[in-house]
């Protein structure tokens, strides 16, 4: 299946400038990469869930932002999938061999950070006993399919961020938590590629 690509991640983004950051991040070549999973499994009920995780509160820009299990490629990974997969085990306990992994989907550029994230699409065929990694995780939001795929659950919020104050941002309430930026980005085009396929 195609990827619905960059147009749904901007239909998230909290800037205009977006493309032009990236364009110029590429150029420059310092920008550094990471790999995420977005991760869909069974819940005890058999219903589909994905998990996302809270993020502790520390000195950076993703400080207490929802995300998804993932981080920097480190140099024993082989790829930025291995990346994904490994950080998915530290940070939630799902073991790597557990996970399959779909597709690979629309690369994304987070400038406060100077990120160029690779998300990929996994499943896991049985119900995860969740452990989040303690010095990095605050909370696990399991979120339902069906709440993830309901209209009512895409939102404009007033947020202060790393480069502007008060200003309204797309986002989407998932389980009591505002979901915006990079996150909602990536979130918007699987959740356009399940509504295609659903």
């Amino acid at each position: 299946m195609e990827l619905p690509g960059e147009a749904y991640h901007l239909k998230m983004a909290p800037i205009e400038r977006l493309l032009e950051l990236k364009q110029k991040a590429r150029y420059s070549a310092t920008a550094r990469k990471a790999g995420v999973m977005v991760l869909f499994y069974p819940s005890e009920s058999n219903e589909t869930h994905l998990i996302l995780i809270l993020r502790k509160t520390y000195k950076g820009v993703h400080s207490a932002q929802v995300g998804f299990p993932g981080g920097k490629i480190e140099p024993e990974d082989e790829s930025l999938q291995h990346a994904a997969l490994r950080e998915c085990e530290e940070e939630v306990g799902v073991p790597s061999e557990a996970i399959s992994v779909l597709k690979k989907m629309t690369e994304i550029y987070i400038p406060p950070s100077n990120f160029f994230v690779q998300p990929y699409l996994g499943i896991t065929a049985k119900t995860p006993r969740f452990i989040p990694q303690e010095d990095e995780v605050e909370a696990l939001i399991e979120v339902p399919l069906q709440q993830f795929l309901d209209d009512s659950v895409r939102i404009t919020k007033t947020l202060s961020t790393s480069y502007a104050t008060n200003i309204e941002v797309p986002a989407f309430l998932l389980q009591d938590h505002v979901v915006w930026g990079a996150t909602a980005m990536m979130l918007n085009e699987v959740r356009q590629m399940l509504k295609e396929l659903l």
